[in-house]
Parts: C-alpha cells; structure tokens; sequence
C-alpha cells in the first residue's frame, strides 16, 4: 500500500528508494540466473551429455554476486531509513513548540516520537522497494516461463495476479484495525507515563490498586485487539500463501501435460519448477515486508496530527540583536484563549528601563497570560508588546532568549547537575557568578548540603528538592542570564515570608540595573517595586507607583 501522506511526511527522497528496488532487482535476476543455471546442470548431469564445468562457474560467479549484492542492500537501507527517521523527528521536534502545556500528553507524544517513526523504517527501505520489485520481477519470469511452456507461463500469471491482488482486499481493514490498535496503544502509554510520574500521589490517596486495576484492563484491551489483528493478517498470509502454492503445482501440472502430448522436452518440467520458485519469490517477500512496516502505516494519524498543528507562534523575525535597557510598551494587547472568555483585554503598559513592576490581582485575572505573552509562549490577537521600540515578533527567537527571561511558578529543572542546570542561559559562566547568583536567591547553602554540592546530580525535575528549593534554583538561574528583562511569575509561592523577603531582597540587589516585571498574589512579595498594577478580569483594575499597599488586591487601598 502505497501511502502519499507518509512521503510527504518524512519527506522522503524517491531515488533512494529507487536505488535499494534496483538492488532488489538485481538480486532477483540473478535468483532466475541462478535457477535456469541449476535446470541446465542438471539436465545435463542427467543426459551425460556435455561439459557441466562452465555452467558451474557460472553458478559460482552468480552465487557471489548474488551475495555482494545482499550484502550492499543493508548499509543502504541502514542510511535510508537512518535519514527518513532523522528527517522526520526533527520535523516533529520542531512541531512540539506547536503543542500548548494544556495539550501536551508526553506519553502519547513518546509513543508517536519514538515508536511510530521506528515502525517507518521498514516501510522506507524494506516494503516500497519491494514493492516495485513485484511490479517488474514476477511479470519477467511469467514472460521467461511462458517461452518455456505457455500454459504453464499463463497458469503462473494468473497465480500470480491472485497472490497479489486478493490479500490486497484485507489492506484496508488491517490498516482500520491497525489505526485502532494504536490509538489504544498510544493512549496505554500515555497512562503510564502519568502513573509512574505520579506514584507518591497516588499512594497518598489509596488510588494505587485502582490505578493498577484500571492500566491492566487497558492492556489486556491492547492485547486483544493485537491478536485480533494477528488472525486477521494470518489470513491474509493464508490466501497468498494457498494462491502461491496452487501456481506451482498448476504451472508443473501444465507443464507435465505438455511434455506427455509431446509439445514440450521433460527437461520443461524442472526449469518450470524452479521458475515458479523464483517467480513467487518477492510475492513472499512483499508479504513479510508489509507486516514490518505494518506499525509505521498504522501510526500515520498520530504523526500526521502533530505535523498539522498549526503553531501558536511563528518564528520569523529578523532582529538579531538583543535589547539592552529592557524598556517594555504594551499598546492596546488583546488574547483570548479559544473557547473561553479568559486572557487580556485592551490592555496598555509601559515600563521604564531598570524599573521593577508588580503585577498584582487574583486567580484567573490575566497575570500568568501576561508572562505567557512576553515570553512569547503565545502572540497577542490584536496590539503589540516592544522591549527597546522592538515588537517581541521582531526578534530571533536566540535574541529574544536573550532580551526576556520568564520564571515560571512551576519550573523546569533537568536531570543534570545543579551547575549544569544553573548554566543553562549561560553556558559559559564560571564558578564565581553561579555562586554569586545561588547566594542572591538564597539557595547556595541549600545546594552546598547536598552530596555533592553545585555537581550533585538531580533527579527528574529536581524531585529530591522542595517546591520552594525549585523555585530558588529557577531564579537563580534566571540572575545568572544576561537578559535585561525578567518575569517572575509567581515565584515565591512556595515560600514563606521570611525566605520570600530574603530572596526578594536578593534579587533586587543583584538585577538592580534590569527590568523586573513581579507577578505576586502578595503584596509582602513587591516591597522593591517602583510601579504596581491589579488586574481582574483580564483587565488593568488599578495602578500606581511604589510597592503597592497592603489590600489592594481585595479592593482596599486603591488610590
């Protein structure tokens, strides 16, 4: 089965393919070299008739091409399929920045990433080139038997055609099933990865055999439906298998009557035998192949769903120049998030460069949509956000990493080293800023505790730290960029009032030149701001300058 879609995915290049299919159709002509070879060898064995000595030269001299010509076909489909999967992650890496946090299912993700472009490989470079082999190479022998004997050429053609044709008719219910099967098996992943991720949840809540119970139905659903689709190739295999079979034996039947009415030598019978051999040779071969890249069709939705997401935002700027004064100008910025009344409306701002602002308001007012916004996560529906009298779309996506830096309530830390995870805006900073920025969020004496200090290895997402220890790292690693726009969104959540004022502290001393937009819910957290603003509603509620005063986010205070 030929599928469009799966080659304009992968992007697949046709000569490849046409070089590993004229290899196939090399190998199969000299199969039929080899067997009309090994008919005259042994007709004239028989007859003692002739000199046998060329004939097995030339069974030894094709017998080595043969193998040099197997042999050639692997590394050629290795680097085939190697650059048809390269080609395609990549394609799907850069696809991922399309998948919104609220959609992204990592499981599912995994299984299309990783399974779904594997199970290509085998229809790249075994299952195509196969393919065109059968179109050429069963049509050649026909021809080849028909000289022979034609009765037995056109009872090979006709076995053929079936053996070809019929199992064709279960294709589409394989593939219908197949497309099932991996939905189910995309989904069963997907559970567990979000079971094994959240195991001390789950035994919090007594959900553990719940959970276990549930992932087991699940995968006995996924094996049924396996073997529903492995009886169903089996009978496919079975039709061309039996249509395979019955050639031969009608092709030899028709050769015998032809030497018995005297039409045809005896020596017909064993060149017919061996010509059907090879004639279904790549028929059986076509079959194993689709089996093989059998996963890969099946994936095709999965894949084809993540390369059609449209991306929230497309990365076309051309200013590869970062900002320098960090001053930020939000003219009349409108979002919604689809579906939802939820995001910013007609909303203005500007910030003087080296200013610190606190955005304030409840939950659901628009201040994560704020951070969202300037980190470019999503692009406003109307209006525009400039940092130095830039529009943020302007930039390089390199220059805006290096003009705007957002720290997220819940960040991301790698399972690498503390001073690897500190380093990751800037690469090449050296022992004396990290230290320098750990201390500034007063997370160095935690780090320090550990085994192994700054090169103590972190477990995924940092898990043997608190949430607050997480969220100190994060900004830690934030003061060691050079960006001269920082976004704390929410950063202090997990702390208490005492470590949240010394962190506070610490980071207006060590950014006292940046910009500092603070996303709080407390006012206890904004005692360095120079301006204040409240959102509600998606709207800019209040504003003024200084820290804010106490109450202003429940309506009290507001001047």
């Amino acid at each position: 089965m030929i599928h469009r879609r799966l080659l304009q995915l992968a992007g697949a290049v046709p000569r490849a393919i046409l070089a590993l299919a004229a290899v196939g159709l090399l190998v199969s002509a000299l199969h039929v070299v080899f067997a009309l070879a090994v008919s005259s060898v042994i007709v004239e064995l028989v007859r003692e008739s002739g000199d046998v000595l060329p004939l097995l030269v030339l069974l030894a001299g094709v017998t080595l091409l043969r193998g040099v010509a197997l042999w050639a076909r692997e590394p050629i489909a290795v680097r085939v399929g190697a650059s048809v999967r390269i080609a395609l992650r990549r394609r799907l890496l850069g696809q991922l920045a399309a998948v919104s946090a609220t959609e992204r299912d990592s499981g599912a993700l995994t299984a299309t990433v990783i399974d779904g472009v594997d199970g290509l490989d085998a229809y790249y470079t075994r299952y195509l080139p196969q393919l065109l082999v059968v179109l050429i190479v069963p049509a050649g022998v026909v021809v080849i038997a028909a000289t022979v004997s034609p009765s037995a050429g056109l009872a090979l053609a006709a076995s053929v055609a079936v053996a070809v044709i019929a199992p064709r008719a279960w294709d589409a219910l394989l593939l219908r099933n197949g497309r099932a099967r991996w939905e189910r098996f995309s989904r069963l992943s997907s559970d567990y990865v979000e079971a094994l991720q959240n195991i001390p949840l789950l035994r919090a809540f007594g959900a553990s055999g719940r959970t276990a119970e549930r992932l087991a139905v699940d995968a006995e659903g996924l094996r049924r439906s396996t073997m529903t689709q492995l009886r169903l190739s089996l009978v496919e295999t079975a039709v061309s298998a039996l249509a395979m079979h019955l050639g031969v034996v009608l092709a030899v039947f028709a050769a015998f009557r032809a030497v018995s009415d005297g039409s045809a030598s005896a020596a017909t019978i064993l060149s017919v035998l061996l010509l059907a051999r090879e004639c279904f040779r790549p028929v059986q071969d076509l079959g194993a192949q689709w089996h093989a890249g059998y996963l890969g069709l099946s994936a095709v939705d999965g894949l084809d769903r993540l390369l059609s997401l449209t991306p929230a935002i497309r990365e076309n700027g051309t200013c590869d120049e970062s900002a320098r004064g960090g001053r930020v100008d939000i003219d009349d910025v409108g979002f919604r998030y689809p579906d939802t009344d939820s995001g910013l409306r007609e909303f203005d701002l500007h910030i003087g460069g080296g200013r610190t602002l606190a955005v304030l308001g409840t939950s659901g007012s628009g201040k994560s949509t704020l951070a969202r916004l300037l980190d470019r996560e999503v692009d406003p529906d109307s209006g525009r956000i400039r940092v130095d009298g830039v529009d943020l779309r302007e930039y390089t996506s390199g220059a805006r990493s290096r003009t705007v830096v957002v720290v997220p309530q819940d960040p991301v830390l790698f399972a690498w080293t503390v001073r690897d995870n500190l380093r990751l805006y800037r690469p090449d900073a050296g022992d004396a800023e990290i230290v320098s920025a750990a201390r500034a969020a007063d997370i160095h004496d935690v780090i320090v505790a550990l085994p192994d200090g700054y090169d103590t290895v972190l477990a995924e997402n940092g898990e043997q730290l608190s949430g607050g220890q997480r969220q100190r790292l994060a900004i830690a690693r934030a003061l060691l960029s050079s960006a001269p726009l920082l976004v704390l969104d929410e950063v202090t959540s997990a702390l208490d009032v005492d470590t949240e004022q010394r962190v506070i502290d610490g980071v207006a001393a060590a950014a006292s030149d940046r910009t500092i937009i603070l996303i709080a819910h407390r006012e206890s957290a904004c005692g360095h701001a120079d301006q204040w603003i409240v959102l509600q509603g998606g709207r800019l509620r209040a504003r003024g300058d200084g820290p804010p005063p106490v109450g202003v986010v429940a309506g009290q205070g507001v001047r």
